[in-house]
């Protein structure tokens, strides 16, 4: 159940549509549900303002449709389901209302929401093999109700491409710069930005770049005081925050 249910619930009830013991009735529903493998939390939305999302990598197929059914009886309108195994998907389809992003991954089952912000977050990579990483940011944007802006193959090797992109840096919200090698794009990007910028290194490089160290630790020791850092090739961990950001004072 999500923030808005609630307060729906509460309208019904002051102008007497259900009475409080019907209110109370649907309240008491547990804010987990118990299955045999999992326990999915059916009231993170309402806590948080972004409901749960599944991760897909060690869960059966049955698994992640039970979960992802669980969700949807009770209330959830869309389930983001991430790090999904593409031979899943015909399964998966056949249970439920499903499409499948294959670049980065990620299942959506309900509806994919219109964006609800003014804002907008810039996803920006330093080359196109930064592409899978970044459209996993994107769509997790997406799903949580943003606007969203792509810039791709802005790197640093050819920083007048980049530049080119100015007005779109200068009128995010948000930014989220995603890179591997050296990871120098998010310190470039958080040297001209007056917004959040949050850095993504990723595991692209050669044998030094260390499946994404060297990008990491350039980051985490980025010069420009704008620039947070999350996990290599956590693509989604950056949307969802970059969501959180945008839809402050919303």
């Amino acid at each position: 159940m999500e923030k808005f249910e609630i307060i729906n619930l509460l309208k019904k009830t002051a102008n007497g549509e259900i009475t409080p013991e019907e209110a109370a009735e649907k309240l008491k529903i547990d804010p987990f549900e118990e299955l045999e493998f999992a326990k999915p939390d059916i009231h993170r939305g309402l806590r948080q303002g972004i409901p749960e999302v599944i991760y897909g990598i060690g869960k059966t197929p049955f698994q992640i449709c039970e979960i992802t059914k669980s969700l949807l009886e009770n209330g959830q309108k869309t389930v983001l389901i991430t790090k999904l195994p593409k031979e899943y998907i015909k399964e998966i389809s056949e249970k439920i209302n499903f499409k499948y992003f294959e670049v980065c991954k990620i299942g959506v089952a309900g509806e994919i929401p219109k964006a609800k912000t003014k804002g907008t977050i810039v996803v920006a990579t330093g080359g196109t093999s930064d592409i899978p990483v970044a459209e996993e940011a994107a769509i997790t944007a997406e799903v949580f109700g943003n606007k969203v802006t792509r810039l791709y193959d802005v790197g640093v090797a050819g920083i007048h491409r980049l530049f080119s992109h100015t007005k779109d840096i200068m009128d995010a919200k948000v930014i989220i710069a995603i890179a591997g090698m050296e990871g120098a794009l998010a310190s470039v990007i958080g040297g001209i930005a007056d917004c959040p910028v949050i850095a993504v290194p990723t595991s692209i490089g050669y044998g030094t770049a260390f499946g994404g160290v060297s990008a990491l630790l350039s980051m985490l020791n980025s010069c420009a005081s704008g620039v947070s850092v999350v996990n290599i090739d956590n693509g989604f961990g950056a949307g969802y925050i970059a969501s959180m950001i945008n839809h402050i004072g919303e």
